[in-house]
């Protein structure tokens, strides 16, 4: 079973439904978006591709309240968990969380096959040595939405745990928010000196 991991979308459907569509036409069978959707109906978009979505919140929560009534709309595709999720896809246990520290701390545990998150909008595949001596898969598919930075997202099969980041199709002059606004990074310690 293939499936397609987004994170960071802000808002952008058009970009969004790109990716989905092209990771279905590469065979995947589900979506997994790891946050920062914003507008709830950002996911509207997706209906018409119909492959279920797992979708948490992230730090950009936007209106809780209508995530969650859109995922209980019985013609949705929209299966909406909270700020995290624990999955069972195809045999493999996934976490899906916003922000990679707690993906990282999660994948150390070995309760996972697969830890999934995004936040700082930089598309990362990696493996995490556990507690359980096996390998735990961290995946940050980078920002399907190209804020800051190239639109991406991951996809792979859960049979040979192989997965990549590929580039969001799209064309050149439809690209916005390249240049970061903000930047991501991790809280920096600030030492005041006292007189």
């Amino acid at each position: 079973m293939k499936i397609c991991i987004v994170s960071d979308s802000h808002d952008n459907r058009y970009l969004l439904a790109a990716a989905v569509k092209d990771a279905k036409a590469r065979g995947a069978e589900a979506v997994l978006h790891c946050g920062d959707v914003v507008a709830p109906t950002t996911l509207r978009i997706l209906n018409p591709i119909g492959l279920p979505v797992h979708v948490i919140h992230g730090n950009n929560t936007g209106d809780l309240y209508n995530m969650a009534e859109l995922s209980h709309n019985p013609d949705n595709v929209i299966h909406y968990h909270g700020q995290d999720a624990g999955l069972e896809l195809h045999g493999k246990r996934i976490f899906i969380v916003h922000y990679p520290h707690y993906a990282r701390a999660m994948g150390v545990t070995g309760d996972w096959d697969i830890v999934c998150c995004g936040h700082d909008h930089k598309a990362e595949i990696d493996s995490i040595s556990n507690i359980k001596q096996f390998e735990t898969l961290f995946i940050n598919p980078g920002t399907a939405g190209g804020v800051g930075a190239t639109p991406t997202y991951a996809i792979g099969d859960l049979d040979t745990m192989e997965f990549e980041i590929m580039d969001v199709p799209i064309e050149e002059d439809l690209l916005i928010n390249r240049q970061p606004v903000t930047t991501h990074h991790a809280p920096q310690i600030i030492t005041v000196k006292e007189d």
